[in-house]
């Protein structure tokens, strides 16, 4: 029962990051990236500080090597990830965002072998493949001559951009994650990434000032408390349970429960090939999580 509640963590940061995609397309001629990461990061951090003052208590005192870590956390997956994944958002099309979003298991379990030494599974490796796969199935409706026909533009680089901060984020996190609190690890790096981000975005106001509106006020108290405040600390929770390795094995849900939320809102039923391939989706998790495959923590 435990593994299953350490899977649930994870599955319910990418169902609130599936929201956070389609509100990032829809508000990208409303707010400039640089903006909309720096009042994502506003918001969670007024949230994570009110959390931490209603938890109390102090952390440890931090190593040199911590300070690093935290800094690199908001670097990566506060500042790196959300500015270029709204860049990205703004020209690439949502079949190309959802292939290349789909490479961030193969990065994650990669980057970690290279940095850290993290033994790589065949379950982590076969699972990634098999879910990258479904999500190729998923996108293509089926059909191998759509695939064939994508041509990919600088938007898919700056998301491949930020699949690759996110994939650091989360190899950061699991080693700060092994010597301090969730919430505590969780809240210091993005308080910090969005102070990071105070400049850019007034720079950018000044060039391509917001055109607010109720529902623009609307989607980025949502985007601020959803996807940065509960998804950033039920996947880093995940990270320290199953190691970064495990917890990216779940990422190529994200495009699933995307495609979910879009029967929900736009009533489009999914059809053969979105069955087909979220069977691949989940399969490929499951295989690359369960079993002896598992990624062994750090010592």
């Amino acid at each position: 029962m435990g593994r299953w509640t350490d899977y649930l963590f994870v599955n319910a940061a990418t169902l609130l990051w599936a929201g956070n995609v389609v509100l990032g397309r829809a508000l990208r001629e409303a707010v400039g990236p640089w903006t909309l990461a720096a009042a994502r990061g506003g918001i969670a951090s007024v949230l994570f500080v009110a959390l931490l003052w209603r938890k109390g208590g102090t952390p440890q005192p931090l190593r040199r090597a911590d300070r690093w870590l935290v800094a690199a956390m908001a670097l990566t997956g506060v500042v790196g990830f959300q500015v270029l994944l709204y860049a990205g958002l703004r020209s690439t099309t949502a079949v190309n965002a959802g292939l290349v979003n789909a490479a961030g298991p193969l990065a994650t379990v990669l980057l970690a072998r290279m940095l850290v030494g993290t033994p790589l599974g065949r379950r982590h490796v076969l699972g990634a493949v098999v879910s990258l796969v479904g999500v190729a199935v998923i996108l293509s409706q089926g059909s191998w001559q759509t695939l064939a026909r994508l041509r990919f533009n600088p938007g898919d680089v700056l998301v491949l951009g930020a699949v690759v901060c996110w994939a650091l984020y989360s190899i950061a996190g699991r080693k700060l994650l092994e010597r301090h609190p969730t919430a505590w690890v969780t809240a210091t790096s993005t308080v910090l990434g969005a102070l990071a981000l105070v400049g850019p975005a007034a720079w950018e106001w000044t060039l391509e000032p917001p055109a607010w509106s109720p529902g623009v006020a609307a989607a980025l108290i949502y985007i601020g408390a959803g996807p940065s405040f509960l998804a950033f600390l039920a996947w880093n929770e995940g990270v320290r349970r199953l190691g970064p390795s495990g917890a990216m094995a779940f990422y190529n849900t994200l495009p699933l429960y995307a495609g979910l939320v879009a029967a929900v809102a736009l009533g489009e039923l999914p059809g053969p090939a979105q069955w087909a391939g979220g069977t691949l989706v989940v399969g490929g998790c499951l295989l690359a999580a369960a079993g002896p495959g598992r990624i062994r923590p750090w010592r």
